[in-house]
């Protein structure tokens, strides 16, 4: 093993939180940091050149591979776990960047009560009436706290929305229910598809207050406040699973990389595989990795920085042993404990007229919050303690991932030439009314080392243990009631029919929010990092990303995970480097 010169700040993972901690610590700092990816270089050019739909959106061409690292899954205890040979449920970006280069681009602020959910729940609710293996908790940290940084992480992105709830004033046009904000969005909405706009005024109707999700795929050209330039949307539909031809969808390589390019205390090192961070004494003493050659190398380091994809970020702690893992049985131990990933519910809505659904943005579309969290109901009437948004988007549907869509019964076959007439037929009659709902955190639901299976190098892989509860049935089956009354207003054919209890399965895509594992919290008995994202047990390790999430919000978490990165980038650079202990 080669062993480098020494770096102040070595930093996990070249993602949305990775690269922005590295520019707010070299921009306020002198100190030296190297951020490190596994994965390959990314830069607009590489889009520009295809947008192939098989390659990107069908084969997953900027996913993890499987065949390297994956996990196993099981339901309980009592199951076997199995790998995951294939990206189904979820997908892990790899690369500069990350899962930011191929997101769809929502940025959702969670609402304020989602960050004190258990103190929200018992005052509401009485403790005894919870379930008893609930295990959500509140974070340590306010909405009040993040405000202003999520406001940081919208004029970053440039994005795109209309305010509802701007310094104590509603708005109509934009999310009524959400926090007091104190400033309009950057950028004004994208524009309406058709089938949003029959939504939106289909909701309106039915008395719901409809709005244009937030979206960094910008409306309009804009320059950020560290004077990064970018163009308007195209409404080119290729967001989600792609990089953005033109810039316009806020991604890593295009807001962070060309300021961190002309930083001289900063390094990028890619095709570096961490595997380990290395600490004695209850200090981190930097970081062992791979490099792309097979080559071992020691990375010494004052301050080492976590901050991979959720999945990692778990996985890499269990494997330096670093922290206690959880035991669901006795409940002792923190590391992996409180997994939670997305519920939602989907209604396919048919039309006789065509929709021009090729065209859209990553997040364009309009949606309606009057059920987020427990607003619009009691609890007692649904047994349900949370809900979240529904929405219609409009991302672009591409011809090979949507062709064969079509009523259910129109075909006696999923294929031959009667089915192929259908499919033109219906082509682009259709599209989607969807939940995106809380999934609230349990006992059973956790993340640990598994015991038989490895990856490329030899290494346990991250085991899954995770099932649905009766809860996430309840969602799923008030939402799709909801739905279905939105379809029939706006004068579609659907199938009215409520969603089948299923248990948790790896196949279907349920969006690539994992959170969880490394949870913040008040307290080392209930969490792995304190509320500056500071490990408990190891002061000079900061672990960031929504491995901190101890339950998850129904909307996308990417806005949140940039709000808590500038949160534990202000907490080094004005209190922790100044005196390099734990936090209070």
């Amino acid at each position: 093993m080669t062993n480098l010169k020494p770096v102040d700040v070595a930093i996990i993972g070249g993602g949305w939180t990775g690269l922005l901690m590295a520019k707010e610590l070299t921009a306020k700092t002198s100190q030296s940091v190297a951020v490190f990816e596994r994965g390959i270089p990314r830069k607009l050019q590489d889009y520009a050149v295809t947008m192939d739909e098989l390659d990107y959106n069908i084969r997953l061409r900027m996913m993890q591979s499987t065949a390297e690292e994956t996990i196993t899954h099981r339901h309980s205890l009592k199951d076997s776990a199995v790998p995951v040979r294939q990206h189904g449920s979820f997908h892990p970006g790899t690369g500069v960047g990350g899962a930011g280069e191929h997101w769809g681009g929502a940025s959702f602020r969670f609402l304020p009560d989602v960050f004190t959910l258990r103190t929200h729940l018992v005052e509401k609710h009485g403790a005894a009436k919870l379930p008893e293996d609930l295990t959500v908790q509140d974070w340590g940290i306010t909405y009040d706290d993040l405000e202003p940084l999520y406001w940081r992480a919208e004029q970053l992105m440039g994005i795109s929305g209309k305010a509802g709830n701007l310094r104590g004033s509603k708005i109509d046009g934009g999310n009524i229910f959400e926090g007091q904000r104190q400033h309009e969005y950057p950028t004004p909405p994208l524009k309406h598809s058709y089938a949003s706009t029959m939504f939106e005024a289909a909701v309106r109707r039915l008395g719901y207050h409809p709005y244009p999700t937030p979206a960094a795929n910008l409306s309009e050209a804009y320059k950020n406040p560290d004077g990064i330039t970018r163009a308007g949307c195209a409404y080119c539909g290729h967001c989600q699973r792609y990089g953005c031809m033109v810039g316009a969808k806020a991604q890593p390589t295009n807001t962070l990389m060309p300021v961190l390019s002309t930083r001289k205390n900063f390094q990028l090192r890619t095709g570096s595989w961490v595997r380990r961070i290395v600490h004695k004494d209850g200090r981190a003493t930097g970081i062992q990795f791979t490099d792309a050659s097979g080559e071992e190398f020691f990375q010494p380091a004052a301050t080492v920085v976590l901050a991979s994809f959720t999945l990692n970020n778990t996985r890499l702690l269990a494997l330096s042993k670093i922290g206690t893992p959880y035991d669901p049985v006795s409940r002792k131990g923190t590391l992996g404990r409180n997994l939670t990933h997305q519920v939602g519910t989907n209604t396919r809505v048919f039309f006789d007229k065509p929709l021009n659904a090729f065209m859209g943005a990553g997040e364009l579309g309009a949606r309606f919050s009057d059920y987020d969290g427990d607003i619009g109901f009691t609890g007692a009437e649904t047994g349900l303690l949370r809900l979240g948004m529904i929405a219609l988007s409009s991302n672009g549907d591409g011809p090979i991932g949507t062709f064969g869509i079509m009523p259910p019964g129109t075909s006696k076959s999923n294929w031959g030439s009667e089915w192929k007439k259908a499919a033109l037929q219906w082509k682009d009659h259709s599209a989607s009314i969807g939940l995106s709902a809380e999934h609230l955190a349990y006992r059973q639901n956790y993340m640990d080392l598994d015991p038989a299976f490895t990856d490329k190098f030899g290494d346990p892989l991250l085991r899954f243990t995770l099932n649905w509860t009766d809860h996430e049935f309840k969602q799923r089956e008030f939402a799709a009631q909801i739905q279905h009354k939105i379809a029939r207003e706006m004068g579609g054919k659907f199938e009215d029919s409520l969603p089948p209890r299923a248990r948790y399965n790896v196949i279907n895509y349920q969006s690539t929010h994992i959170q969880g594992g490394a949870v913040t919290g008040t307290s080392p008995e209930n969490s792995v990092v304190n509320r500056y994202l500071q490990h408990w047990d190891m002061p000079n390790l900061f672990v960031i990303g929504a491995s901190a999430f101890p339950q998850n919000a129904a909307p996308n978490p990417t806005l949140t995970v940039l709000a808590l990165t500038y949160w534990a980038s202000e907490a080094m650079v004005n209190k922790y480097f100044k005196h390099p202990e734990k936090l209070i």
